[in-house]
């Protein structure tokens, strides 16, 4: 009988160093891990990403009504994207009668600045 050889799954496990013999590791709660990857997320989608820049970019706050033709999307999707944004503490926002109207947090605009900076100058 043939001798079958190991699967890649028990092949990686016994290529990984044993636990403790390491010294990697994060000084993150899990909490701080999950709302970093939470903001990151609300980041991942082109809509959302566009969205946040342009209330980042502008000089006054935005309403729903000026990002919808900026954009090319429907309300509905614009609205979407703003409660993430908002869910994820990149934008905030205010209510005058019907009218809903957002600026991007501090957070947000340090995420793009560092955005900016990294990007090696090729999109100034």
């Amino acid at each position: 009988m043939a001798q079958q050889e190991p699967t890649p799954d028990a092949a990686d496990e016994t290529d990984r160093p044993a636990p403790g013999c390491c010294s990697v590791g994060h000084q993150l709660p899990e909490r701080a891990v999950a709302a970093d990857v939470d903001t990151l997320a609300a980041l991942g989608n082109d809509t959302r990403y566009e969205t946040l820049r342009l209330i980042a970019d502008a000089e006054h706050a935005v309403c729903v009504c000026e990002l919808e033709p900026a954009l090319g999307v429907s309300q509905s999707a614009v609205s979407q994207a703003l409660s993430r944004l908002f869910g994820a503490g990149l934008v905030d926002r205010r209510k005058e009668g019907r009218w809903r109207y957002y600026t991007a947090t501090p957070r947000a605009e340090r995420i793009l600045g560092v955005l900016d900076e990294t990007r090696g100058g090729e999109h100034d």
